[in-house]
């Protein structure tokens, strides 16, 4: 392992084992009330920002695509984000360019402000229509005050389904493999914030035959899992006739999917339940760290035919293998 990655998965493996993140902050202008509201975005979906470079523009696209510019040998789509949350920015000075979903993309923005580490306790989730329904969740930056500013994080996904659409994979029925066998009343545990994704989920799920319950952030997996766990004790039996695998994102508000894991795993009740990790965050730094909190299976956002290859790997093999 090269000096660099190990000092990378060193340092997320210290925010992820305090369920905490960094945000970049930025500015997209001033929105229908007014308002210049504070937006966030994970780094880790970062690769850079910088200024604004050359766009050329092509005809059909979006109408929220300014066009393409060249990025160290890649051609990248800027979407034009304050159009795309319903700001109105004096300027487009800045490009934050991301990778997610195996594609790298740019978002052009106002200004960059700073980049803040905070607890995910500190991240709520947000209504399903804030902003149109492009926010997740929303960031208390100060834990010390209670008039602390806040931040919107913004849903990627919901962006890219907006936007650009081609480059947001569907769950293809035909290429999903046959059903795996569960124990009858046992369910599928999924957590996602982002709508698009539970989505995604339900439908290689229901693809697959498998039956479900799905939960919008760490917290709200981790008091289910409870629930079941303790039914199962009840009931005197095996938890795993209650839930027979934990699907998790990594980014979810108030616990991330490291801390969900590394919670499963340390718990008597729950250990031999396999969790399988899905992120749109790439890389082998959080496939190891994910290996190091115990679980069982990572794949990277989003093709179904790899997720239903996943979960009927982690189904078949003793909870706390790692990730194949």
């Amino acid at each position: 392992m090269t000096s660099g990655l190990q000092q990378e998965l060193d340092d997320r493996s210290r925010l992820a084992g305090g369920n905490r993140l960094e945000l970049l902050l930025f500015r997209l202008g001033v929105d229908g009330s007014g308002r210049r509201e504070v937006f966030g975005i994970n780094v880790f979906k970062v690769r850079e920002a910088l200024r604004m470079p050359d766009i050329t523009f092509i005809p059909g696209l979006a109408p929220q695509v300014l066009g393409v510019c060249h990025i160290r040998d890649q051609v990248v789509p800027v979407i034009d984000l304050p159009a795309v949350v319903g700001c109105t920015a004096k300027n487009l000075d800045i490009l934050i360019v991301t990778e997610y979903e195996r594609s790298v993309h740019g978002f052009a923005v106002e200004d960059v402000e700073q980049i803040t580490r905070l607890d995910w306790s500190r991240v709520l989730s947000a209504e399903v229509h804030a902003v149109g329904g492009m926010v997740t969740s929303i960031a208390q930056l100060d834990a010390r005050r209670e008039d602390s500013r806040l931040a919107l994080v913004l849903d990627v996904e919901k962006v890219l389904r907006d936007v650009l659409p081609s480059r947001v994979s569907e769950a293809d029925a035909t290429r999903i493999r046959p059903q795996a066998s569960i124990p009858a009343g046992s369910v599928i545990l999924a957590a996602d914030d982002s709508y698009v994704a539970r989505n995604q989920i339900e439908q290689v799920l229901k693809a697959m035959g498998l039956p479900y319950i799905m939960t919008k952030t760490g917290k709200e997996a981790w008091e289910r899992l409870c629930a079941l766990g303790h039914e199962a004790q009840v009931d005197g039996k095996p938890v795993t006739d209650k839930v027979a695998l934990v699907l998790s994102d990594l980014e979810m508000p108030e616990m991330d999917g490291f801390t969900l894991t590394r919670r499963v795993k340390e718990d008597e009740r729950l250990r031999r339940v396999p969790v399988v990790i899905h992120s749109s965050l790439t890389g082998h730094a959080n496939e190891e760290h994910a290996r190091r909190v115990g679980a069982d299976g990572y794949v990277t956002k989003f093709a179904g035919d790899e997720l239903s290859a996943a979960l009927l790997d982690a189904l078949g093999r003793p909870a706390g293998g790692g990730p194949s």
